[in-house]
């Protein structure tokens, strides 16, 4: 019958990896290929937990040799960040590289990070810089200035790391095959620049080099030549992963590029240009285009390095276009039957072994077991079938039409994998918020929020902001700033990097209108009503369509004008036709479904307070499809978003140093102003809105 599984064989599949990265490395076959993952910790806690999910399903999917955990600037995202390597090191086992960006930080908040990271059993470090130092507004007030350790660049935390840590840790750096630049037009950005610096951070003690994103094969191509033949011999055996970021949406490649800037051919452009309209066919394409790169890269690779050969995606805490491109590629290590015994078991708890007729389960049975057809109710042990009432202990029990629905084990990598592919019932779980993603994607998503998950920042230089917007020391200098961005004559403000599109110059006089009296506007969209999805301003979507807009405007407002545009929010008479959000620095929130006015009216009706509402503002209707709904607000994306826009006033203050004019100016309006989101539920009026604040 074969041994039987005794508890130290199950403790043993569950402790973590305790691994470098570059001991895993050494470890496989020459003609290995290899994948790495990338996540962000998510902005809210039902994001959270929904990605923890989603990293259990792709590590049994997908097999990466590590993943890395993304560390905020200035140490913005640190908690949240030490939670994520948490889930992915100890409950998930996975090894796990934490990013640590060092500018902005003092010698005390990176020795506890180091030390945070050993307690969780992270052997590797990516070693980043970060934003350009502002050491007057970081520096450790209770250290002595003397006893500060300055981080300008990168290589100063890798010798700190080295210096403090000996070799504990795996250390990486980032490079850069087009070149690094800080400002937003890359002047003199180019690979030969940065190589003094790559070598420095090389001959410092870092273990291995990874890549920003790139799509310019040649450019990836002369980047690594030139590494592999520098006259120093630096990078002469060094691993180099090339970082890759599947296509997930149009203007998040527009947008990453921009940050990044990675140039993209214009051969590849012309493609994802020739679907923009379509967000499902912009991403098939992105797959394209990925794997084709993936194939050049191998091509390359095959020139110039030899040994294990691996691949770093960025996910942006998206599984479906990731899984389709390393499948395609075979990027996929080829799975054992002991290494899928190990997989489906990893996560099974702690339970009594039961003995039936005396026989206690082996190995061999519970392999059977695990590939057995199952029911959907069923993963990841069996259940109790109940019936006449509906399961008190989900975990452990299901009702009879649970268990009648058939469904493929999950507990195997392909079926995993079909599964982040969006296969099945299942499938459709995972990948459900495949479109949309980003701020007006849903709040409950892993991939909500910001995309590039690197924290509160103003994405451009100092020198860049005081060009920009030069020193206001009046309110009316902020207005003029924000209209001369809806006007074009600015390229960004500091809560938006981009000009507006056409949409928004189709009501760009009343959004002037607005920021004349100091309501400073940071999103919006006019109303809209059964336009065709192939509509040059408006559509989107798949051809055939109808595509539909509720008017929305969310802006910042001083408190004195709040209190009055709020009491006419609250008049019975706005009930059923506004949805509102407003909050303050403070933390003071207000709504329409949760306002104080609201909830005693309500108790003096004897009715209940409405429950938060969820609103869908932009929605398309197309053949064959259900409704898709594409750009949602709710109190929770509100709030979450709410606490960066407010910091985002902080970081535009520190431009201007402590004391001076332009800073007290923007700390007196982050203090009092209230960030506001009103929507008018009334989309077949497409001036009700407007005539509500302006009239």
């Amino acid at each position: 019958m074969g041994e039987s599984l005794n508890n130290s064989e199950l403790q043993s599949l569950k402790d973590p990896a305790m691994d470098k990265i570059i001991d895993k490395i050494a470890a496989l076959p020459p003609d290995t290929n290899y994948i790495s993952l990338e996540f962000f910790p998510p902005k809210t806690a039902m994001g959270f937990s929904n990605l923890r999910d989603r990293l259990d399903r792709m590590s049994r999917a997908l097999r990466p040799l590590f993943v890395n955990v993304t560390w905020g600037a200035g140490g913005s995202t640190a908690q949240k960040s030490l939670e994520l390597a948490e889930i992915c090191q100890r409950e998930l086992g996975l090894t796990t590289c934490l990013h640590l960006t060092c500018t902005n930080m003092s010698r005390k908040l990176i020795d506890k990070a180091l030390e945070d990271a050993k307690a969780l059993g992270i052997r590797n470090i990516l070693a980043l810089r970060g934003d350009p130092p502002r050491r007057a507004e970081y520096r450790d007030a209770n250290q002595p200035e003397e006893e500060e350790e300055e981080f300008v660049w990168a290589v100063d935390l890798v010798r700190y790391i080295r210096k403090t840590h000996g070799d504990y840790f795996c250390i990486g750096v980032a490079a850069y095959p087009e070149g690094h630049a800080d400002e937003s037009h890359p002047l003199g950005q180019s690979l030969e620049h940065d190589l003094p610096y790559l070598v420095e951070k090389t001959q410092a003690g870092a273990d291995f080099i990874m890549t920003q994103l790139f799509f310019d094969m040649k450019a990836y191509e002369h980047f690594e030549q030139t590494l592999r033949e520098h006259p120093s011999g630096a990078f002469k055996d060094i691993t180099i992963i090339p970082g890759l970021m599947p296509i997930q949406s149009y203007q998040m490649i527009k947008r990453t590029t921009k940050l990044s800037h990675a140039k993209v051919p214009g051969s590849l452009m012309a493609r994802l240009d020739a679907v923009k309209g379509d967000d499902e066919k912009v991403k098939g394409v992105g797959v394209d285009i990925i794997s084709e790169l993936v194939e050049q890269v191998k091509e390359i690779k095959s020139r110039t390095a030899s040994g294990p050969m691996g691949f770093h995606f960025y996910t942006l805490n998206l599984e479906k276009a990731v899984s389709f491109i390393v499948e395609r590629t075979k990027l996929i290590p080829l799975s054992t039957p002991e290494e899928d015994v190990a997989v489906a078991d990893d996560f099974l708890p702690d339970m009594p072994v039961i003995q039936v007729n005396g026989s206690t389960p082996t190995i061999r049975s519970l392999r059977e077991q695990s590939r057995r057809k199952s029911s959907i109710g069923s993963d990841p042990r069996n259940r109790v079938i109940v019936s006449g009432r509906s399961a008190s202990h989900p975990d452990y029990e299901a009702t009879a039409l649970e268990a009648s629905v058939p469904a493929e084990p999950v507990n195997t990598r392909a079926n995993t994998l079909a599964i982040s592919e969006g296969e099945g019932v299942l499938g459709r779980e995972a990948t459900w918020d495949d479109f949309p993603n980003g701020r007006w994607g849903d709040a409950r998503s892993p991939a909500y929020g910001q995309i590039d998950g690197y924290g509160v920042s103003l994405h451009v230089s100092v020198a860049q902001a005081l060009q920009l917007w030069g020193s206001p020391t009046k309110k009316e200098g902020i207005n003029d700033i924000f209209i001369r961005h809806l006007k074009g004559e600015l390229s960004a403000i500091p809560w938006s990097e981009e000009g507006f599109n056409a949409e928004t110059g189709t009501i760009s006089e009343v959004l002037i209108r607005l920021n004349s009296k100091g309501w400073w506007t940071l999103a919006s969209q006019p109303a809209v009503n059964g336009l065709k999805s192939t509509d040059s301003t408006f559509g989107w979507g798949p051809r055939n369509g109808f595509v539909f807009q509720k008017a929305f405007v969310e802006f910042f407002i001083p408190s004195v004008d709040w209190r009055v545009l709020f009491e006419r929010l609250k008049k019975p008479e706005m009930k059923d036709l506004v949805c509102f959000f407003a909050i303050n620095m403070a933390g003071d929130f207000v709504s329409s479904d949760t306002s104080p006015s609201s909830v005693a009216d309500a108790q003096q009706q004897g009715q209940d307070p409405r429950e938060p509402s969820t609103n869908a503002v932009t929605w398309g209707v197309f053949p064959g499809k259900e409704i898709v709904t594409p750009t949602i607000i709710e109190e929770v994306s509100f709030r979450a978003w709410s606490e960066e826009a407010f910091s985002i006033w902080g970081e535009w203050a520190k431009v201007y140093g402590k004391g001076t004019e332009s800073e007290k100016l923007l700390e007196s309006v982050r203090a009092d102003c209230w960030l506001v989101n009103i929507i008018h539920h009334d989309y077949v009026d497409k001036d009700a809105l407007w005539n509500l604040l302006l009239n």
